[in-house]
């Protein structure tokens, strides 16, 4: 048996104590694991800043302050939410009863991304943890040393056979994706979210993938071009672009693009992303590093393109009049470049969109109240904002997920309970007052009472 095999076994050995169930218990894990957190921030800080030179100002809004958030939200709520719904009974199950009740799926698999390493390996977790699971969490080893300050911090706090966090890279991961888990959570590519699907399915293990895409930002004629830009700006090149939901695109209403252009450049002057700034965020490697200095065009450079290979920065950069055949086009950038294209006619942007896989995101900034309803019920994304971009995200009482290509499934707030939960239906029946129309010998009298109950 494997290191990995003893854990996952160790976990159900003690997910069968049903320990887990109480909700006193996950309240006290929860608080537990805020505490953790909180007398860890400072290292949690360094960690993230040796791996790609994330600030202590952007790791705590972005990432240890939504830990937080989701902790209370969870202690706040956990009584409610596993607590079994009534719902109502149909005529022919009468008298009796029926509930939903709100059960843990088991063992789960919890395989986190590098971009916002504490978020999104900490966040499902602690889903998790508040739906009465056992958990393994996978940082990614692209971030180095939050992964290895994860693992230290909750393998020395609390126990294996209940949490447990696996350090390794591609070798480990394999490995760990032969068991036989109850729940696999996935954040990152469509590419490699399709490597997970395809393990979990060989052991029927239901998956939420958490991928990504191509978001597009569509900027009308009506919109406020100042505010779209200011937004604009502050999400793309938030983590230096290295965000599933960041603008990856924009779709610009010919007569007001020039003009927006000249916002967003005025922008990224006025926020002061240079390499040396704490509000900018290196790339995450080399690797990441080359692939995005090849997807910029010099030719159509509006603003940006200056890069240091050194410090793995590259400068914000604008790029305009880009096709679908260029290269920055073809794939989800992932870094701070951001393309952005004409459009003649509003139904065009949204046709241009249609033909693309869904994304995770979309956004539109327009005050036309026609335009805000074709694009909420023509366009199929995961979530997304009217006038902002990325702060849907913030918000626990909404989900966040894709769709198609995007992702499935949901998570945060209620949502992220879910996930991790079985819905298990129970139909109470009276043991008195039962009609034998069900029963044998069956008789065209029986026939016409039934299809008046049925």
């Amino acid at each position: 048996m494997t290191h990995f095999e003893q854990i996952l076994e160790n976990q159900r050995i003690f997910f069968k104590t049903h320990k887990t169930k109480d909700l006193t218990f996950r309240k006290s894990k929860l608080q537990q694991l805020k505490k953790l957190l909180s007398d860890n921030e400072k290292q949690l800080y360094e960690a993230i800043h040796s791996d790609f030179g994330k600030s202590g100002f952007d790791t705590y809004t972005t990432e240890i302050a939504i830990l937080y958030s989701d902790i209370d939200y969870y202690t706040n709520n956990l009584n409610r939410l596993a607590k079994p719904r009534s719902v109502k009974t149909n005529l022919v199950n009468l008298p009796g009863s029926s509930s939903v009740y709100s059960e843990p799926l088991g063992c789960t698999l919890v395989i986190g991304a590098w971009n916002y390493p504490y978020q999104l390996s900490l966040a499902p977790m602690i889903a998790a943890i508040a739906a009465g699971n056992t958990c393994i969490i996978k940082p990614s080893e692209v971030a180095p040393h939050t992964m290895k300050l994860m693992a230290e911090l909750i393998n020395y706090h609390f126990q294996p056979e209940y949490l447990f966090v696996a350090e390794g890279g591609v070798e480990e991961m394999t490995e760990i994706l032969k068991l036989k888990f109850d729940k696999i959570f996935f954040t990152g590519s469509p590419k490699t979210g399709r490597i997970i699907y395809e393990a979990a399915a060989k052991h029927l293990t239901p998956v939420t993938l958490e991928l990504g895409g191509k978001s597009p930002a569509i900027v009308t004629e009506s919109a406020d071009l100042e505010l779209a830009a200011k937004r604009i700006v502050w999400g793309k090149f938030l983590n230096a672009g290295q965000t599933c939901v960041a603008p990856d695109y924009i779709l610009a209403d010919e007569k007001i693009q020039t003009k927006l252009l000249e916002y967003l450049r005025h922008y990224i002057q006025k926020f002061e992303y240079g390499p040396e700034q704490p509000q900018y965020t290196r790339i995450i490697n080399d690797r990441h590093f080359e692939r995005l200095k090849a997807l910029i065009d010099p030719q159509k450079i509006y603003y940006g393109g200056k890069s240091d290979a050194s410090q793995r920065y590259i400068e914000p950069t604008l790029l305009q009049d880009v096709s679908w055949d260029d290269a920055v086009m073809q794939e989800e950038i992932f870094g701070p470049v951001l393309p952005v294209r004409s459009y003649r006619y509003y139904r065009e942007a949204l046709n241009e969109v249609l033909e693309q896989e869904k994304p995770l995101a979309a956004y539109l900034f327009s005050k036309n109240d026609d335009e805000k309803d074709l694009f909420t019920r023509l366009l199929s994304f995961g979530g997304g904002c009217i006038n902002d971009v990325v702060m849907h995200l913030s918000n626990p009482n909404l989900p966040f997920g894709g769709v198609g290509n995007s992702g499935t499934g949901a998570y945060h707030g209620t949502f992220g309970f879910d996930a991790f939960s079985h819905k298990k239906s129970v139909l109470s029946k009276a043991v008195w007052g039962e009609p034998n129309l069900k029963y044998p010998p069956y008789s065209d009298e029986k026939m016409r009472w039934i299809r008046k109950v049925m």
